[in-house]
């Protein structure tokens, strides 16, 4: 969704997290990083979203705690679910802690007859979309109407720790020309109501209709920050200073740059390697705020161009270079994404990767290419074979874990290397 603040902040007096845990890791090596995952409820036969939020998290509350303090949450409509990891340092603890809250979170739905998949709109229509209880929601639903009622769009945020929240202002300037691309390669959107829009992202074609989305416009100082945003209060398109729908912002509830700009990822892999990238971008802002350097500056307009043409067509077309202001090939930008991060990769570990999860995304394609290809090996089921085939990419196993079963000893117990986790100790 565009706004995670009614769900977290809520939470906020009694979740460790929201206490300053996201600060960068001693010596400054490696940065702390989070994720918060959306998935849609599906009925089980229909494969259509249905509003089934709190059984789903009823049936997810018993059992032995998550790993690492992963959650299970409540989103803005009622057909959507969450899981927010914990706070991490290293990428294969981000990938066991998403895999088991996916894992949880599939276990319990299909106790009630349910299914959760990870695609940023559902492939078929559900009912008119019902919002959660709880007055936030009743107050955004007032300001919206129907722009939220069929919202049902789903995204990956990642949190990375920063010292203060006047790095974390200075850190998104640093990030602006960069957010279209981590748009770009985390399509997984292209249908809506049974159709191919012809859009790799068509959750940026919703996230579009709300006052203020896109790539946040630069401001200098934390103060210019906060009156930028009660100014869009004041005009009555946000709800409050908590709101916002930019696609990174020093987060409202945590000590953290929070990006937005992803659809969620149909495989934990996909969502890792957003994790990578974001935290590497951080690294390398901090660099160059530490050495004096200022934010490149790009224009508005072309900014809202390169946000469009990444979700018209993810990787597999022109995108738009918000320096250079001209159409490139959106794989370009991803090599220049890499290229300007590599030294943050490096000094994390995370290179090699980074350019592996690179690689099997230009062999298999992004999520969106993925569904189409569903769709097209199935002709007479169409939109139901993609269902089914987010289905089992929502669970498909991390190559983290991949990894270890591989290497693990011909006498080890079965099952040693992939046990699956237990519940969340809250689900909220």
């Amino acid at each position: 969704m565009a706004d995670t603040a009614p769900v977290t902040a809520a939470v906020a007096a009694e979740d460790p997290r929201a206490a300053g845990a996201f600060p960068p890791a001693p010596g400054g090596r490696s940065l702390t990083v989070g994720v918060e995952e959306e998935f849609l409820i599906l009925d089980g036969e229909t494969g259509r979203p249905v509003p089934r939020a709190e059984a789903v998290l009823h049936a997810a509350r018993p059992g032995p705690a998550l790993p690492g303090d992963t959650q299970l949450k409540r989103e803005l409509l009622a057909c959507q679910v969450e899981v927010a990891s914990g706070v991490c340092t290293g990428l294969d603890a981000l990938a066991h802690q998403l895999s088991a809250g996916r894992r949880r979170l599939a276990d319990a739905a299909r106790q009630t007859g349910l299914r959760t998949v990870a695609s940023g709109t559902p492939v078929l229509a559900g009912p008119y979309g019902a919002l959660s209880e709880g007055p936030r929601y009743e107050d955004i639903s007032g300001i919206y109407a129907g722009v939220v009622a069929d919202y049902e769009a789903c995204g990956c945020h990642v949190h990375v720790g920063v010292p203060d929240r006047a790095t974390a202002v200075e850190v998104v300037n640093h990030l602006r020309p960069w957010l279209p691309t981590l748009l770009a390669l985390s399509a997984n959107s292209p249908f809506d109501d049974g159709r191919d829009t012809g859009y790799a992202s068509w959750r940026m074609v919703l996230q579009s209709r709300f006052p203020g989305s896109g790539v946040p416009p630069h401001l200098p100082s934390p103060a210019a920050y906060d009156a930028q945003l009660q100014r869009l209060v004041d005009c009555g398109t946000l709800a409050d200073v908590r709101q916002s729908f930019w696609l990174a912002r020093p987060s409202p509830c945590f000590p953290t740059v929070e990006f937005r700009a992803a659809d969620t990822a149909a495989t934990v892999d996909e969502a890792v390697l957003q994790a990578a990238l974001s935290r590497a971008l951080v690294g390398t802002a901090l660099a160059a705020i530490g050495e004096g350097r200022e934010a490149a500056p790009v224009d508005g307009q072309v900014a809202a161009a390169a946000v469009w043409a990444a979700s018209r067509h993810g990787l597999r077309g022109p995108g738009v270079h918000p320096r250079l202001e001209r159409e490139v090939p959106a794989l370009t930008l991803v090599q220049e994404l890499v290229a300007h991060v590599s030294p943050a990769l490096e000094e994390s570990g995370d290179l090699e990767l980074v350019r592996g999860l690179l690689a099997a995304v230009a062999e298999l394609g992004t999520g969106t290419e993925r569904q189409r290809a569903a769709a097209a090996s199935a002709p007479h089921e169409g939109p139901r074979a993609v269902v089914g085939h987010l289905v089992r990419e929502t669970l498909r196993t991390p190559s983290s874990q991949r990894a270890a079963a591989d290497a693990a000893p011909a006498s080890a117990p079965s099952g040693a290397a992939g046990t699956r986790p237990g519940s969340a100790r809250r689900a909220s």
